[in-house]
């Protein structure tokens, strides 16, 4: 059964883009919660829990990569949606960015369609650790 109030982290150094995303999802009744950083986003989420994380992939210090990196590593985020929330995803960057461990890829500039599309409760794929 899908979760009543959905929540998510939108992990975007630019405050546009992390205002464009938050609005949307609010007004599908997610709860939003936004950062500047992977720093912060992994601070956050050693204490914290959601249902989805959209990080983008260029940020100052951590990568969105490395982000995706540490929480497949650690065992109480291994399963959580992550989505690669980025301008840079050219056809042949996919392969690599899906490969870091992201479970899907939002392009900006994005829609209110994909990013439901995006964020909607999926099970991993077999073999992504």
């Amino acid at each position: 059964m899908p979760n009543p109030n959905p929540s998510a982290l939108v992990v975007d150094d630019n405050l546009v883009n992390q205002e464009v995303a938050a609005l949307l999802l609010r007004r599908e009744g997610w709860m939003v919660t936004t950062l500047a950083s992977g720093n912060e986003a992994l601070d956050w989420l050693a204490k914290q829990g959601v249902d989805v994380v959209l990080l983008d992939l260029s940020m100052p210090g951590l990568s969105g990569e490395e982000v995706c990196r540490r929480l497949r590593a650690m065992p109480q985020t291994r399963e959580l949606r992550l989505i690669a929330y980025t301008a840079h995803a050219l056809e042949h960057e996919r392969a690599r960015i899906l490969a870091c461990g992201f479970d899907d890829i939002l392009v900006k500039p994005i829609s209110r369609e994909r990013l439901l599309e995006a964020v909607k409760p999926q099970p991993r794929a077999s073999g992504v650790e």
